[in-house]
Formats: structure tokens, sequence, C-alpha cells
């Protein structure tokens, strides 16, 4: 089979249209919805290993927060740039990627610390203040992602 035969049979796999733009294929339903459920799997990648570094290894926010960010973020970006956006590899498009991440890592980390330190303040449990934390934090991103992600990167 022909490379060009591969990519039609590939494409018409994921149900994507070859050669159409990211934004003609799909949906902006469609799209928030696989974005929602990527998220999800990612959320549990991301949470996970918060809560295993934060709180079963005893490392600062800031430090669990990181290594859970990359791995997570690493998760979304995977699965939404092949199911979630249907786009071909692409540098330019992987290190603007990249670019919004590191942005919105600084928001997810600074909401994370933020809302963990008032949280325990407040002399909530551990395990809740990062679990609330977390949700305001990842949902912060997440909405920054999918609007840059749709509006910009994969439009």
């Amino acid at each position: 089979m022909s490379e060009k035969q591969t990519a039609a049979v590939e494409a018409a796999a994921l149900g994507s249209v070859p050669g159409a733009a990211p934004s003609e294929r799909m949906g902006l339903g469609t799209q928030a919805f696989r974005f929602i459920v990527t998220g999800g799997i990612s959320a549990v990648v991301d949470l996970g290993l918060l809560a295993l570094f934060q709180l079963v290894f005893g490392f600062p926010v800031p430090a669990a927060r990181t290594i859970s960010f990359i791995a997570g973020t690493t998760t979304a970006y995977m699965i939404n740039r092949r199911w979630t956006f249907k786009a071909e590899k692409s540098t330019g498009r992987f290190l603007a990627v990249v670019a919004l991440y590191a942005a919105t890592f600084l928001v997810n980390v600074g909401l994370q610390t933020l809302f963990d330190a008032l949280f325990t303040s407040w002399d909530w449990p551990a395990s809740a203040a990062l679990i609330v934390a977390f949700i305001i934090a990842q949902g912060t991103g997440t909405t920054i992602n999918f609007i840059v992600q749709r509006m910009v990167i994969f439009k």
C-alpha cells in the first residue's frame, strides 16, 4: 500500500477528512467533548502523580505539581493532537503547544500553590486541599488551553 493510501485508510479509521483543516473536520461540540474526555484521562495521570509525590513522598507543591503537570500535559497533547483536533505532526504546532503549556504551567502551579496553602491554613485535610486546589488550577488551565488550541494552534 502506498503512503498516500495508508494515510487515507488511517484518516478514514480516525473519522477525519484527509487534507481538511482541523476545524473543518468536526464541530465545536464534538471537539469540546473529546477535549473533556482527553482531559479526564490526563487528569487521572496528573492528579495521581501529584498525590503520589506530594502526599506519599512529601515533595513541596511546586515540585510535585511540576512532575505531574509534565506527565499530564504530555498525555493530553498526544491524545488531543490525534483524536480531538485530528492534526498531523508539525514542529511549529508542537512548539506553539509547548509555549502555551509553559504559560498554563505557571497559571497551574501558581493557583495550586496558592489554593493549597489557603485551604491548608483553614485546617482542611491535606488530601481535600490538594484535590480542590487541583480542580481550580486544572480547570483554569484547561479552559485557557482549549480556547487557544481551538482558535489559534489547531484552527
